[in-house]
């Protein structure tokens, strides 16, 4: 009965832990766990392909926040490449690539990532 309880006990601190709920020591003091991965803003950029992989100029590329459904957009330069700037950490976003009547597989850009700089290539078919 007493091993029950301790591994139940165990249980929901290390479910209260992996919430956030629970806070962590670390350098700075007491900061959850899930907040200090997830602090601040991030930069979403990288480049614009055609299906040959050449740089694609003119481009729609669009971030979608996946919280509030708001919609961010840039055109690409002429050397394919795109950025954003003072994405928000805490959120999961997607982001995609049109032109004409082409689109590019949409990438995930998950709040579990600590990457402050988020690059990736988007190929436009």
């Amino acid at each position: 009965m007493r091993v029950r309880r301790t591994i139940l006990a165990a249980s929901v601190m290390l479910a209260a832990l992996a919430a956030g709920l629970v806070p962590v020591a670390s350098q700075s003091g007491l900061i959850s766990m899930a907040r200090a991965q997830n602090l601040g803003q991030r930069v979403v950029s990288g480049t614009v392909v055609d299906a040959d992989s050449a740089k694609l100029a003119g481009a729609t590329v669009f971030l979608k926040n996946l919280k509030t459904k708001s919609i961010r957009s840039y055109t690409s330069a002429a050397d394919g490449k795109f950025r954003f700037t003072q994405v928000n950490m805490a959120q999961d976003h997607e982001v995609w690539a049109e032109k004409r009547d082409k689109k590019s597989a949409p990438k995930a850009v998950s709040s579990w990532d600590t990457r402050k700089e988020f690059w990736c290539e988007l190929k436009v078919k």
